[in-house]
């Protein structure tokens, strides 16, 4: 369908909520996708909050028309902005394709425990321990908390929780040395806070590295998510106030419900 020509649906797009009245202009040139422009499109409605979580979109027909592009076209925009995780799309009469919850945002500029994190959200944090356990430390964990060779750590696995429904798991080892008896304490709540509390060592800086990898099988089954689902790889090491590392981390946060923000001040030349 060329541009200017209508269809049956228009009227259902135009009148959709948060819609605008007239459709973007596709560049038709080499090296700009249409799907890439669509999908870029939508992305910046949902971010300017001109399209509101749970709001949904008109059918694949009716917008594909409105747009002036094939299905298939269509579908790959809304392919990639589901693996963003921006919008769920459902089948079945009352499916459809909605916009998804924002996500939450990991402030890595400041050294905040996950629960503290999910509260500035308004969100109820939990826990569900996989297991724990003293081992001993491996190579790079003990290279990353200053241990010698055949020292022990608790491990520690969890999936953490937003709302009841999975976000992330959680991997960490502590020095057994500095945390004796760890393993005996609760450990579905706030870690940071029980360092803090039982042991007077809460984390003080940290440094922490980020690689985008995908869910195995193994984190899609705990994630609630599907094999090659998009997931972040948090590695970190924290510190407490006199410089001596008290954790050694590798979490892996669900792609499609968090993002990481970074605050930096003074740029040099780009």
């Amino acid at each position: 369908m060329q541009r200017g020509q209508h269809s049956m649906g228009d009227a259902a797009v135009a009148g959709s909520a948060a819609l605008p009245r007239k459709p973007p202009m596709i560049v038709r040139q080499a090296g700009v996708t249409a799907h890439a422009q669509i999908e870029d499109w939508l992305a910046d409605a949902i971010a300017a909050g001109q399209l509101s979580p749970g709001d949904r979109l008109p059918t694949e027909s009716d917008l594909a028309a409105w747009l002036g592009v094939s299905r298939m076209t269509l579908r790959q925009a809304l392919s990639k902005l589901a693996l963003r995780g921006l919008v769920t799309r459902t089948v079945g009469r009352s499916g459809g394709t909605f916009v998804a919850e924002p996500k939450l945002e990991q402030d890595l500029t400041t050294l905040a425990g996950f629960s503290e994190q999910l509260r500035r959200h308004g969100k109820v944090a939990g826990a569900r321990v996989l297991a724990a356990a003293l081992i001993p430390a491996s190579p790079v964990a003990a290279a990353a908390l200053a241990l010698a060779d055949g020292e022990q750590v608790h491990d520690v696995r969890r999936i953490r929780l937003a709302d009841g429904r999975p976000i992330a798991i959680e991997h960490s080892q502590f020095p057994a040395r500095l945390f004796p008896d760890l393993l005996e304490c609760r450990l579905d709540g706030s870690l940071y806070d029980l360092l803090a509390s039982s042991y007077g060592m809460r984390p003080h800086r940290a440094r922490e590295s980020l690689e985008p990898v995908v869910a195995g099988v193994r984190e899609a089954e705990a994630l609630d998510v599907d094999e090659g689902a998009p997931l972040m790889l948090v590695e970190r090491t924290a510190y407490a106030a006199d410089g001596q590392p008290v954790e050694y981390a590798r979490d892996l946060f669900r792609g499609d419900r968090t993002k990481a923000v970074i605050w930096t001040s003074e740029l040099g030349d780009r």
